[in-house]
C-alpha cells in the first residue's frame, strides 16, 4: 500500500438481525447509509493511527473495491475511517470499541 491507503476486508454480514424492541429485520432488508466493519490487511507508509489487525469502521459505499485472487477487499485513506476496534492501549483513554 502507497503513501495513506488502507487495505480492508469486509466482515461478512450476519443473517438476521434483532432491534431494541425485539422486532426482528431480516438480512435481505435495506439499511440507508449503514457502516460497515472490516479487517484491516494492509496500511500505507504514511498511515498513523491504524495497524495490520485493527478492526475500523467505514462507509462501504465511498470506497473503492479491489478484487485480488477472487476475494473482494476495499482499499480507502486512512481519514474515511470512521472509528477503529484494538486491543492496543499505548495511545489515548485505553478503552476501544
Amino acid at each position: 500500500m502507497l503513501h495513506d491507503r488502507v487495505l480492508v476486508r469486509l466482515t461478512p454480514e450476519e443473517g438476521e438481525r434483532r432491534s431494541t424492541g425485539g422486532i426482528v429485520i431480516p438480512a435481505t432488508a435495506q439499511v440507508a447509509k449503514r457502516l460497515a466493519w472490516g479487517d484491516v490487511l494492509g496500511v500505507g507508509t504514511t498511515v498513523r493511527t491504524v495497524k495490520v489487525g485493527d478492526r475500523v469502521l467505514f462507509n462501504p459505499e465511498d470506497q473503492f473495491e479491489v478484487e485480488v485472487h477472487g476475494q473482494a477487499y476495499v482499499v480507502m485513506r486512512e481519514r474515511d475511517v470512521h472509528a477503529m476496534a484494538s486491543e492496543r492501549t499505548e495511545h489515548g483513554t485505553g478503552l476501544y470499541l
